[in-house]
């Protein structure tokens, strides 16, 4: 897990504050956040860049419990860069067929093409959490999963792929605090689903099947890398300065833009018809 240890500068370029790790957040003010958070922005969009020019594949995994802040924090890393490059993947229940196939099978077409960074809003992960405590899978299915997905992802990383894996730790009361707060707010209330009134009982189910998670599959050449979410702005700056950390891209030459001329109007005029217009309501 990162440590907040050297606050950045107010001018300190993030290429350094990354070396220095994370951004300082101790009493993280919004106007702080939003100045930290925007430096980052400018790294992903030469990430980005890089990830184009060069063919690299990027996959990110985010796991994590309910409200533990994977949604915030995948919206902080793609708000400033393109969905052609940064591509979100977030697979409903398996089909009928799809139950039927080899576990894995459904995720392998949404890995990442040359030039793409894949960020998957869980995964096949959620066969050791979800499937496992809620008794969608087999106890037998849940343990030949964990026996095989380190080969599955040495065969992803052999194959070119940059794959980093992120769980977002939240504590008992701020889980509570946050699915409570979707009760009572009509703009979030969309992300409260049965399963997950289901699964908030729990609780040491949940971590059980995590630390099973952790010790099979934390490998040297994929890892696990554990964040505290408890602190919603902290721990997206966080996990943006370590995911730019964690791949060797390099900001590329850009030309000078200088906007052309606009042409004349050669005698166009406006023309006098009538239109459906948005109302003026604010």
């Amino acid at each position: 897990m990162m440590k907040t240890e050297k606050a950045i500068a107010k001018d300190e370029p993030v290429s350094a504050a990354l070396e220095n790790g994370a951004p300082g957040v101790a009493g993280l003010s919004a106007k702080k956040y939003e100045r930290e958070l925007a430096k980052l922005h400018v790294e992903l969009v030469k990430l980005q860049q890089w990830v184009v020019h060069s063919g690299a594949k990027v996959c990110i995994l985010f796991e994590g419990r309910d409200g533990a802040g994977k949604g915030g924090t995948i919206k902080a890393i793609t708000e400033r860069v393109s969905p052609r490059v940064f591509r979100v993947v977030a697979l409903p229940s398996p089909t009928d067929r799809e139950k039927t196939q080899m576990y894995v099978q459904r995720y392998l077409p949404h890995l990442p093409a040359a030039g793409e960074i894949v960020i998957f809003d869980r995964s096949w992960y959620n066969r050791a959490g979800v499937e496992r405590v809620m008794g969608f899978c087999t106890k037998s299915q849940a343990k030949a999963f964990l026996k095989a997905v380190p080969l599955v992802e040495r065969a992803i990383i052999d194959s070119g792929v940059i794959l980093i894996k992120y769980w977002l730790e939240v504590s008992e009361a701020e889980q509570t605090r946050r699915l409570q707060a979707r009760i009572h707010d009509e703009r979030k209330i969309w992300k409260l689903s049965k399963l997950d009134l289901d699964s908030y009982s729990h609780w040491y189910d949940y971590s059980r099947a995590r630390d099973d998670m952790f010790a099979q599959t934390d490998t040297d050449y994929a890892p696990w890398f554990v964040a505290d979410s408890n602190n919603s702005r902290r721990v997206r700056l966080n996990i943006i300065s370590h995911l730019l950390k964690s791949i060797p891209y390099k900001a590329l030459p850009r030309a000078k833009i200088t906007l052309p001329k606009r042409q004349k109007p050669q005698g166009y005029r406006e023309p006098e018809r009538a239109v459906r217009s948005v109302p003026t309501v604010f």
